[in-house]
């Protein structure tokens, strides 16, 4: 049982670093104010300052709540917004919809916590290469993997805003007046150029994830686990490579797919050869309290019943860092009171729960519950979706372990599992020509949920294929080992979007997933439009500070 692991939000990059320099406001220091050469005059200090670099990874709620997942999930055909209406989170409903404009509450959220993150991260990354290895904290190889942290989550935070956004500012230093303020956007290339450049800085600095508990010296320490590691970043450098190796991204880029799914089958062979990562005997396990920070576990955003966390302050300023748990049990658990009296967002959709196989019951009700026992089921419909977001309302914990508050839930986010890592091998793999090689892996997935052979017809998009390809099973399985985890929506868009209009994500959007939804969810679909919906507006907010070009058509 949880919680042996790093505790990252309770410790806070102090303000104060971020005035340093202004000399567009102050003559002399105030009294209060640290520098950042005094601040960071200790390894302690140094690893705190690191420590403050993950804190914005958990945020999920501001002036509204922005989880990725509703993005992630509710976006594209996995999910449903849910709520106690069409009018409940209006902000999500114009998304799942395409209704967005540039003033939707979510995005600048959700945007605007990503530049925090990369913040503090530049923050770390001008100081901490610099300090003089003066203590007994501060060894030569704690600060190559404190660069390597901090390396890996700004790529990170970049990454989630690549591919919400398409290209923004690129700011790799730290601002220190008003004049730096203003940076115009970089393009999608320049982008992943970045994002790459900090990964392969991560994945030489970085320890492996058994190596925390063989440097722990004190006799009773648990080992850090949570930190990003050699593992993580050879993942991300899998992952980012199939974006730029895709249909969709690969039209931004010089580079041809080919060179890109070479390198992604590079560092998969890197984490699969060189790492003790396996898939947990159960795939139940992956989403228990118990089972976190497993066997399984690449990289997980922490969360934990903090006994004081709570939405914000009472000032309406926000609510950014006032708890260190999870609103997302809360926000997705049944509205039922029978189980648990929650907010019943990110309902799964028909075309989901249809896709898995009858024999893939396993992950099916890990994932979906089907609450044909209610006493009053008529209260989770939404929309004609009756299915329940199963994975991460902690209905396996059940009442023992549940949250006592709804923004102090403590179950981990998993962003990244050896699952998810060996499909991606296996579509670096089908992208290069192996697809002999690809399948082995997807029956290794596939044998933990205990299937074997393909003994039914497969749906792929929620449409049977009576003849299916190695990229048909490969996209059938990613949707279900991974389903309502967030990823759905960013596989669409890399692997059926256009850049210039049309294309098969907009025949896909508009004909096959509308067609398998209720009737009553089909009258609040607009229509996708290929060249536009692929991205997200950047905020308006956002414009003012800094005039730049807007995504098309928005």
């Amino acid at each position: 049982m949880k919680k042996n692991i790093l505790i990252l939000s309770l410790f806070l990059i102090p303000c104060s670093l971020f005035l340093t320099g202004c000399k567009d406001y102050l003559t002399e220091l105030a009294p209060g104010v640290t520098t950042a050469d005094s601040y960071f005059g200790s390894g302690q200090a140094a690893i705190m300052n690191v420590n403050g670099c993950y804190v914005p990874l958990m945020w999920e709620y501001n002036y509204t709540y922005y989880s990725e997942w509703f993005i992630g999930d509710v976006v594209g055909d996995d999910a449903l917004k849910g709520g106690q209406n069409t009018n409940d989170m209006s902000a999500v409903y114009d998304m799942e919809n395409w209704k967005t404009d540039i003033n939707n509450p979510l995005l600048l959220d959700y945007y605007r916590a990503q530049y925090q993150g990369i913040a503090r991260c530049n923050m770390a990354l001008a100081n901490i290469p610099s300090m003089p290895i003066t203590d007994t904290v501060m060894t030569e190889d704690v600060q190559k993997r404190l660069i390597g942290e901090v390396s890996f989550l700004r790529a990170y935070y970049y990454f989630r805003l690549l591919r919400v956004f398409g290209g923004v500012p690129l700011v790799t230093k730290v601002m220190n007046n008003s004049a730096e303020w203003r940076v115009p956007r970089a393009s999608v290339e320049q982008m992943f150029t970045q994002i790459c450049s900090d990964l392969e800085v991560a994945q030489q600095n970085l320890w492996r994830k058994d190596m925390y508990k063989e440097r722990t010296t004190t006799k009773n320490a648990q080992p850090d686990l949570g930190r990003a590691t050699k593992g993580a970043a050879e993942a991300m450098l899998q992952k980012v490579h199939l974006y730029m190796a895709s249909p969709y991204w690969a039209t931004y880029l010089s580079s041809s797919p080919s060179e890109n799914y070479e390198e992604a089958k590079r560092w998969g062979d890197s984490i699969m050869k060189n790492d003790s990562y396996t898939l947990c005997d159960k795939y139940v396990d992956n989403f228990t309290l118990a089972g976190e920070n497993g066997p399984e576990s690449v990289f997980e955003i922490q969360y934990m019943e903090h006994p004081e966390g709570d939405y914000g302050g009472a000032n309406g300023e926000g609510g950014n860092g006032y708890t260190a748990g999870t609103f997302t049990p809360i926000l997705i658990r049944s509205r039922n009171d029978e189980i648990g009296g929650g907010w019943g967002f990110n309902h799964p959709t028909h075309s989901l729960y249809n896709e898995f196989e009858e024999a893939d019951s396993i992950r099916r009700d890990v994932a979906i519950y089907n609450p044909k026992s209610f006493k009053k089921p008529g209260e989770e419909v939404y929309l004609g979706s009756p299915y329940l977001n199963a994975k991460y309302a902690m209905y396996l914990e059940f009442p023992k372990d549940w949250p006592k508050h709804a923004s102090r839930g403590d179950i981990n986010s998993k962003q990244i599992r050896y699952a998810d890592v060996l499909l991606m091998q296996a579509e670096a793999l089908i992208g290069l020509g192996k697809d002999g090689e690809a399948m082995d892996l997807i029956r290794q997935v596939r044998h933990r949920a205990g299937l074997d052979e393909y003994k039914e017809v497969i749906k792929v998009n929620g449409v049977p294929v009576d003849a299916p390809t190695a990229w048909d099973y490969l996209r059938h399985e990613r949707r279900m080992e991974l389903a309502m985890e967030g990823h759905r929506w960013f596989d669409l868009v890399r692997w059926y979007g256009s850049k210039d209009g049309g294309g098969e994500l907009e025949k896909l959007m508009n004909k096959t997933y509308k067609d398998l939804e209720s009737a009553d969810a089909q009258m609040h679909m607009n229509e996708f439009v290929g060249g536009k919906h692929e991205l997200f507006p950047i905020p308006a907010d956002e414009i003012k500070l800094y005039p730049m070009e807007q995504n098309p058509y928005y």
